[in-house]
């Protein structure tokens, strides 16, 4: 599989692989938690607004809410190299997630919670309860994910990136156990039962990977050389709020579209479909996602440049022919009506919306290749620009289809996100030449 030679210490295509399609089955196992939240609460009464309440203000809220602590994997990955550093990030970690905890309970539980949705969001009326039943319930998810993307990165960094994927399994399994009994017992809001599996299958991750975490620390972590010179909190807050700057732009742009889409014709619809169509391709862009740690993770190994690049090429024509060959044929209609169950009416509109969304796999792919790169050499920047020339991409498409308010929320909704997504890369490549100048002249004198 690989055209490097091993015994010369390079770095083959099979290592590559082999650090990748673990991480790779994490994100996708956890990209089929929407589809399956999709194919329950759908066959569930009033599954319009319920899916509506999820997608377009529960899942928006929460991720804007987790987001400066969602780029922990990143740092774990990078910086967690020593018990020293470790402790220094794990303080971090749970000061920040308290911090933004409490942010969940004053917006989901306060006064504060109506403004914000009603007015500042602009969700229908009969969303708005609903919605805010399934904030209360996502309580626990900010500081679960805080603490599993922590301890995923020290994972990852010695060598145990298969325990992710074992973690994201127990979150599944957790997610599919919740959905199933609120099926069963069919009396039970869509939006609780969707809610409360996706807080019981986070949980559930978190302490398996608090267990797992463990022996690593204590045999591996403890024994690693210290980091010379010692990380200090300046090195690290440089490091890191360009990234935490980055998810909380990135993440930002789910609210915005959808209070975008609320004001934008078939406005409930779009909302409805939202979560369905944009969690297929989660499914596909988890594949290029992963690549970012296996990026950040290898890079510094011997000849690594022409192997990650060529692995690239592999995910980005992989990512791309599977979505082809699901919209261009009746596997579409079976994913959409059969398996998500959307009413047949809504259809249509999914696998529109599934065609304008046609590259952002293989985008996905190539930001990782070329962020991780930009991680690597430590200015990251880069990174944090390269987002805010995305959400001025969305932000424009955005107010336009709401100005001229013709056209279709979600078809809107896509091409501002595709729109975004393309002018990033193309940023990111450019922030990145440095970069792979550098690790190319290694290579060369490695070689």
């Amino acid at each position: 599989m690989s055209t490097a030679h091993p015994q010369n210490g390079n770095l083959s295509l099979s290592q590559i692989f082999k650090t990748w399609w673990p991480l790779a089955a994490s994100w996708m196992l956890m990209g089929l938690e929407l589809p399956a939240l999709s194919a329950i609460v759908n066959r569930l009464a009033d599954p319009k607004i319920h899916m509506a309440a999820y997608g377009g203000v529960v899942f928006p809220l929460a991720l804007i809410i987790e987001s400066p602590i969602i780029m922990l994997l990143a740092a774990s990955t990078a910086l967690s190299k020593d018990y020293t550093s470790y402790r220094k990030l794990w303080r971090f970690m749970m000061w920040t997630s308290g911090i933004l905890t409490l942010s969940h309970i004053l917006i989901a539980f306060t006064p504060l919670y109506y403004p914000l949705v009603s007015g500042v969001i602009g969700a229908e009326p009969e969303i708005v309860e609903p919605a805010r039943v399934g904030l209360m319930i996502m309580l626990p998810w900010t500081w679960a994910i805080a603490y599993r993307r922590f301890n995923q990165g020290m994972l990852i960094r010695f060598g145990h990136a298969r325990a992710v994927s074992v973690g994201t399994f127990i979150r599944l399994a957790g997610n599919v156990t919740i959905l199933f009994i609120g099926y069963w017992m069919g009396t039970i809001q869509g939006i609780i039962v969707a809610t409360t599996a996706v807080a019981v299958g986070v949980t559930l991750e978190a302490i398996y990977v608090g267990f797992r975490i463990r022996p690593v620390v204590r045999t591996e972590l403890k024994f690693a050389p210290p980091v010379d010179p010692p990380l200090t909190w300046r090195e690290f807050y440089k490091f890191y709020i360009p990234l935490a700057l980055t998810s909380l732009l990135t993440l930002i742009v789910q609210p915005v579209g959808s209070a975008a889409m609320w004001r934008m014709p078939q406005n409930l619809d779009s909302q409805a479909v939202w979560p369905v169509v944009s969690g297929f391709i989660f499914l596909l862009r988890g594949m290029g996602i992963a690549f970012n740690e296996v990026v950040v993770s290898l890079i510094d190994k011997p000849n690594s440049y022409l192997n990650l690049r060529k692995f690239t090429m592999i995910l980005v024509l992989v990512s791309t022919g599977i979505i082809l060959i699901v919209s261009g044929t009746p596997i579409s209609i079976l994913w959409f009506q059969k398996i998500s169950a959307l009413p047949p009416s809504l259809v249509p509109l999914a696998k529109t919306g599934l065609w304008l969304a046609i590259l952002m796999p293989a985008l996905n792919t190539l930001q990782s290749w070329y962020q991780g790169t930009i991680l690597h050499s430590k200015k990251t920047g880069g990174i944090t620009e390269s987002v805010i020339v995305f959400i001025v991409a969305i932000s424009i498409i955005l107010v336009l289809g709401v100005w001229w308010n013709q056209i279709i929320g979600l078809y809107v909704g896509i091409v501002a996100f595709a729109t975004g997504m393309i002018i990033q890369t193309i940023w990111l490549w450019v922030r990145s030449r440095a970069a792979f100048a550098a690790i190319r002249s290694r290579d060369r004198i490695q070689h």
